[in-house]
């Protein structure tokens, strides 16, 4: 049987100056990897600046701004924490000849580069009013130059219901919240980019004794999204619709 191998107080006291040595290299190492990614370009910075209430149009197509009702908006505490996220935000409501609604609610930042302004995303904001939310997925919204991603939600309080379609944008690149986006943030991160982008959400209402109980019924939202971005300026379209 072989015999045991021996620690002696002086083996122990060589190895310990090696190990002190590599784990401060590490730190080190670690401290300097983190500035040298950390992103400083801010890309906003080379293209022209988001004014919403102006560089959204308040007519367009049939739609025309209906200030009697205004879109969902956050409790205090949560407007206070998107006011130090976002740079802007915007809040309308739109009518067209026939009596329908759709209520538009903007979000844009210029630091997109964490997963800090989730707060605004439908999912959280409506239900701190006391909403409660149905899902439906994801979907593709056909627009004359690309398929934009969405998603679909449904939230109801009492006898309103509100069927939603929402998607995210990150520079020129429309998504949804998930990994395609966090790929984006991090592939522009790695770039050194500190990327803009904006919530962009549209959302109905539905009285219950209308609803069937099923799935809500998209295509009014469908038409305001390509109404909308054929009204935009060319210049400033693929920033709230992609490319």
């Amino acid at each position: 049987m072989a015999a045991d191998v021996m620690t002696t107080p002086a083996s122990v006291s060589r190895r310990l100056p090696l190990a002190i040595f590599l784990a401060a290299g590490l730190m080190l190492g670690g401290a300097a990897a983190s500035v040298w990614l950390k992103p400083t370009k801010m890309m906003a910075d080379g293209k022209p600046p988001v004014v919403l209430h102006t560089v959204v149009p308040e007519s367009f197509g049939d739609w025309r701004v209906d200030p009697s009702i205004i879109p969902v908006l956050p409790d205090p505490t949560v407007q206070n924490k998107l006011d130090a996220l976002y740079s802007e935000t915007l809040n309308r409501t739109y009518i067209n000849p026939s009596g329908q609604r759709i209520m538009l609610s903007i979000a844009y930042g210029r630091n997109q580069n964490s997963e800090s302004t989730a707060a605004h995303r439908p999912e959280f904001c409506y239900v701190s009013q006391g909403f409660t939310i149905k899902g439906f997925g994801k979907e593709h919204v056909a627009l004359p130059a690309h398929s934009l991603n969405v998603v679909r939600l449904e939230a109801q309080a009492d006898r309103r219901i509100e069927p939603i379609t929402y998607w995210v944008t990150l520079n020129e690149e429309a998504s949804t919240p998930g990994l395609d986006r966090k790929l984006q943030q991090l592939r522009y991160g790695l770039q050194g980019f500190i990327v803009d982008g904006m919530l962009m959400r549209i959302s109905s209402l539905t009285d219950l004794a209308a609803s069937s109980g099923g799935k809500p019924d998209y295509r009014l939202h469908d038409q305001f999204i390509a109404d909308l971005e054929k009204a935009m300026t060319p210049g400033f379209r693929p920033r709230f619709f992609g490319s």
